[in-house]
């Protein structure tokens, strides 16, 4: 696909394609995140979801997000309760380095979050769209201004000075219950922007593939989660 043509929109065919290329690249990288997994609910209609498209959605669930106090820490992996003197005395991560630069930290502690992420398909903007939630360790929801003190600080004042993205609540497409998402609004021109800024994606065209892994890029950046550069190569 000619990036000069191309107006930054996926089809749900590409998503499908895209979906599966991150999950497989996310499966087979270095580090100890859990995997993105593919997920099939019953299948339920809801607004700006078509019938023929509600096949599913990627769900990379329960990671670890520190509170203000450690507001620059990334998102942890929930199967990693340690603390980091033990994290320390652990040869099970000594081989991925994003992990040693991480602060491992205990399931109790107060100020720690878990968060769940679901990407879905937008038949309206035809674009992914990040939808998320987050509670505290003992189940209890976080509200909105609950989560935004847990972004970076850099993210929480891009979403207030951008246009691009910003955080809106509304039903899950498909567990119909209220879930945050970052607004697809505006997500199709910087995509079309970030292909055309790739010199090998200018010349040779467009890598449908990446589309997802490089969307989540940049949208992961506002939750301090951390894409391993060989996501992003080439196919």
């Amino acid at each position: 696909m000619d990036v000069g043509s191309w107006d930054g929109t996926i089809s749900w065919r590409d998503f499908n394609v895209a979906a599966g290329e991150l999950a497989e690249r996310w499966k087979r990288s270095k580090h100890a995140f859990p995997p993105w997994t593919w997920v099939v609910p019953s299948p339920k209609r809801h607004l700006g979801f078509s019938s023929n498209q509600i096949d599913g959605y990627l769900a990379l669930e329960r990671l670890r997000l520190t509170g203000s106090t450690e507001k620059d820490t990334p998102l942890q992996e929930d199967s990693c309760e340690v603390t980091q003197v033990e994290k320390e005395e652990t040869t099970f991560f000594e081989e991925d380095e994003a992990v040693d630069t991480a602060t491992l930290v205990e399931s109790i502690e107060v100020g720690v979050h878990n968060y769940d992420f679901h990407i879905a398909y937008s038949a309206s903007y035809r674009v992914p769209v990040l939808f998320f939630r987050a509670y505290k360790i003992d189940g209890q929801p976080l509200v909105l201004e609950e989560i935004e003190k847990d972004l970076p600080a850099s993210s929480a004042k891009g979403l207030l000075e951008s246009k691009w993205t910003f955080i809106t609540q509304e039903d899950h497409p498909y567990l119909n219950r209220p879930w945050c998402k970052l607004h697809p609004c505006g997500t199709s021109e910087w995509m079309k922007l970030l292909f055309q800024s790739d010199t090998s994606m200018a010349n040779n065209g467009v890598a449908i593939e990446l589309y997802i892994v490089s969307w989540l890029s940049v949208v992961g950046q506002v939750f301090g989660l951390r894409i391993p550069s060989e996501l992003l190569d080439c196919p």
